[in-house]
């Protein structure tokens, strides 16, 4: 759950006394509670901070309740609102539900009350959250990412772990594998989702102007300062900023960078003046950052310092599940975008895609796609359309004669051999032939599962290979374990 360790409660109640009861019920309670009178100043406090819950009086002198209650649906449905009134009725429940209302009580009420009622609440958000977050995992779509393979699921995990901390991340992975995707999926799961995310890429900006860059410069400090500018440190205050590339900075800045993390302050390029913010660092870079310690590029001691929660992101070819999921994705967007009639990949172009290293990961597959479906039409594409740079792969190779297809292990038994044998002799060469020709299901699922066996249990690549969807595969996998499950009951 990507939150405070205390809950952040918005009070929204214009009678004094009640409000101040209300707080003294919940003081022994983990929660920060702000409390507002009226309802300007409740949507002024939702625009400074976003509060976990908030205790909403639907009568207020400026406004009705349900209006606040509308806006924050348009604005963030991770806030619940109880609301409190003391004109209690039906209608009034129903329509503050229909609005988005987590619970609805009436005044008055027991100090027990309203504790359950907050409890309930907040877990209740903590279970969806969970679920969500589950339920993104499973279909392989995680804040920006596509793909379920085991070695992305745990990716997303420590994401998930992290994103409620002002810990440093270090994510590190070859180029193209998502690193600034990672960076803004922990901004997005983070209590800092509403405040700036401003990113620097450190080996794009020439060294003499990287200090600049992030910490901003006074009128005058060099040639061609002409007016004073913010940097990233200050833009990103309040919020999360993201440093890519960043074994590619000069010693002298890293020593200047490790101070800023220690002290939250700066000063800008030929300033005097101390600043101070609250930024959230994340730092990124495609080589092995260690070993850029051990060469004198870097840093030990900073190195250490954004070395907290390290995330590593994997390359493209340890993703196999993922190749093809990713693939699709991109191919619909370019689709879309380009006015084509793509449907999907035939099994040759899949195989193909299957067997590629992909040297340039997400990056190199996005701009294959893209060439595809600039370049051609048609419903499914084929091996003839993919571009230069996969022509030479040699596809993943075909199941091997050994395994038989199903029309071979059936054999091919001449009906006339039965029909014209005598009626005394019939059924004992039915039943002989019963031996012979197995049920088809049976077959089907031997073939299957020899299929996913010879492509080291990938079951896209399989699926691929086969000419069927993955998800035909995931179905009858579990039709076939149900059947094995009441099997072994009997």
């Amino acid at each position: 759950m990507s939150r405070t360790a205390k809950s952040h409660i918005l009070l929204v109640e214009d009678t004094p006394t009640l409000a101040r009861s209300y707080i003294q019920f919940l003081r022994d309670e983990p929660y920060e509670i702000k409390h507002v009178e009226t309802g300007a100043a409740a949507l002024e406090a939702l625009e400074q901070r976003r509060p976990d819950v908030i205790l909403l009086d639907l009568r207020l002198p400026d406004m009705d309740g349900m209006e606040i209650l509308r806006h924050v649906g348009t604005l963030d449905d991770t806030i619940s609102v109880i609301v409190i009134t003391a004109h209690g009725s039906v209608q009034t429940a129903v329509t503050a539900m229909r609005l988005g209302s987590s619970d609805f009580i009436v005044k008055p009420f027991t100090a027990d009350r309203l504790k359950v009622t907050l409890r309930n609440v907040l877990e209740a958000t903590k279970l969806r959250e969970i679920v969500d977050t589950y339920r993104e995992i499973d279909r392989g779509n995680f804040e920006g990412f596509v793909g379920g393979a085991l070695c992305m699921q745990a990716v997303y995990r420590i994401i998930e772990a992290a994103a409620s901390s002002k810990a440093t991340v270090f994510v590190t992975g070859e180029s193209g594998t998502g690193k600034e995707v990672c960076a803004e999926a922990i901004k997005n799961r983070s209590p800092r989702r509403a405040k700036p995310f401003v990113a620097i890429n450190c080996a794009a900006i020439p060294h003499d102007l990287m200090e600049s860059e992030i910490f901003g410069h006074v009128k005058g400090a060099f040639t061609g300062a002409l007016g004073e500018r913010e940097g990233a440190a200050r833009m990103a205050d309040g919020g999360t900023l993201f440093l890519d590339e960043v074994c590619e900075m000069d010693l002298d800045l890293q020593a200047k960078l490790l101070r800023f993390i220690q002290t939250e302050t700066f000063r800008k390029v030929g300033g005097s003046a101390v600043e101070k913010v609250d930024v959230r660092l994340i730092c990124a870079t495609n080589k092995d950052p260690m070993e850029e310690v051990k060469a004198g590029r870097f840093r030990e001691d900073l190195y250490y310092r954004l070395h907290v929660i390290p995330v590593h992101l994997p390359p493209l070819r340890e993703r196999e599940d993922d190749i093809l999921q990713i693939a699709e994705m991109f191919l619909e967007r370019f689709t879309q975008q380009e006015g084509k009639t793509f449907r999907g990949f035939d099994p040759a172009a899949s195989a193909i895609l299957m067997a590629h290293e992909w040297p340039g990961n997400v990056r190199e597959l996005q701009n294959a796609v893209h060439n595809i479906v600039v370049l051609n039409d048609g419903e499914l594409v084929t091996p003839e359309m993919l571009p230069p740079s996969l022509q030479n792969v040699e596809p993943l190779r075909p199941l091997p004669a050994t395994a038989a297809s199903p029309v071979e292990a059936a054999g091919d038994p001449a009906p006339e051999s039965v029909a014209e044998a005598p009626r005394a002799d019939r059924r004992k060469n039915v039943q002989s032939l019963s031996e012979e020709i197995r049920p088809l299901a049976v077959i089907e699922r031997e073939y299957i599962e020899q299929a996913i066996d010879r492509c080291g249990g990938n079951i896209r690549t399989a699926a691929a290979l086969l000419g069927i969807a993955p998800q035909t595969i995931y179905r009858k996998r579990t039709a076939w374990e149900e059947e094995d499950a009441a099997a072994a009951a009997e």
